[in-house]
């Protein structure tokens, strides 16, 4: 069972301009509505890839009446807890050029009553054959170790947790021990205190130390130069797979929902990385933080080349 978590969802607004004018008119060409928050995009990408989550988290008024509508049309089991306050509305506006510029909305505020209740539900699914997926932002006020607790909560149950998140969240989080985590190159670098574009041996030592924490596998995307994968006995990289990319919006999302695919699948280490790669160059061909399709997921897996790290 996977189980995605998503404490400040969105409703995702992508809209397409020429070109961005600051105190002007724009005159919008496009515009894409969709349920959204990292969680919730791993839980449509798992769905589209052929597997089933549940998505759970906070949602409140009107938007979030509107997020738990999409989740149900796509068959997405969901089990939020319901909160006062409307959930948040997230704009981003594309330019020709490639420019985003992102709008992001603060969001209800959650009280430490709602969160207890949350980490019970999480608890209710916890046992040996699950995946807890804690991924994205919190709302404000919410303390910077909430997933450093769930992670202790969750393997306390038995289940195993694949973390996707930055900052000061991110390096709270590890001390708890996650199994699987999927930082990028600058989150990595940040952790490290490294003021500088480390070498990809440099992330490889990274990796391994993280290792030690108990950290099962680290996958680490690193943009245009691709992605890198370290597990105890398999470490490579593979080059980033050249597609006609729409936008980078839902990349990062689209390769832990393959991650998590592939631990309930039980992939073996090639099998995983390809879905990895191919999941997430076939997410920049979608517009807004729309998952790839599992046909072109499949065409993509082919092209992908894993190198070994030296």
């Amino acid at each position: 069972m996977i189980v995605t978590v998503t404490m400040n969802p969105a409703i995702d607004k992508t809209v397409e301009i020429d070109t961005l004018q600051p105190g002007g008119l724009n005159r919008i060409q496009k515009v894409e509505y969709d349920a959204g928050g990292k969680g919730i995009n791993v839980s449509k990408t798992i769905r589209e890839l052929g597997g089933r989550s549940i998505a759970t988290g906070f949602l409140g008024g009107n938007a979030g009446r509107t997020i738990a509508s999409v989740l149900d049309e796509k068959e997405i089991q969901n089990d939020f807890i319901w909160v006062e306050g409307e959930t948040r509305t997230n704009t981003k506006v594309f330019e020709k050029n490639g420019a985003v510029t992102e709008l992001n909305e603060p969001g209800p505020v959650i009280l430490e009553s709602q969160i207890d209740q949350l980490i019970e539900k999480l608890e209710s699914y916890a046992d040996s054959q699950t995946l807890v997926i804690l991924a994205g932002s919190i709302p404000n006020g919410v303390d910077k170790k909430i997933y450093a607790r769930m992670i202790q909560k969750m393997h306390e149950a038995g289940a195993k947790v694949l973390l996707d998140a930055d900052g000061e969240l991110f390096r709270h989080s590890l001390e708890a021990g996650p199994d699987i985590i999927k930082p990028n190159r600058i989150e990595l670098e940040e952790y490290f205190g490294c003021d500088y574009r480390a070498s990809d041996e440099e992330l490889l030592r990274m990796a391994k130390d993280l290792q030690k924490k108990g950290i099962s596998t680290v996958a680490v995307s690193m943009g245009k130069s691709g992605a890198m994968m370290v597990r105890e006995g398999y470490e490579v990289r593979c080059p980033a797979l050249s597609v006609k990319a729409h936008s980078t919006v839902g990349a990062g999302d689209a390769m832990v929902a393959a991650l998590a695919y592939s631990w309930e699948q039980k992939l073996d280490h090639e099998q995983t990385v390809r879905l990895c790669m191919a999941a997430s160059a076939g997410a920049v061909t979608t517009i807004g933080t729309k998952p790839p399709t599992r046909e072109l997921v499949d065409t993509l897996s082919k092209q992908v080349e894993i190198q070994k790290i030296f």
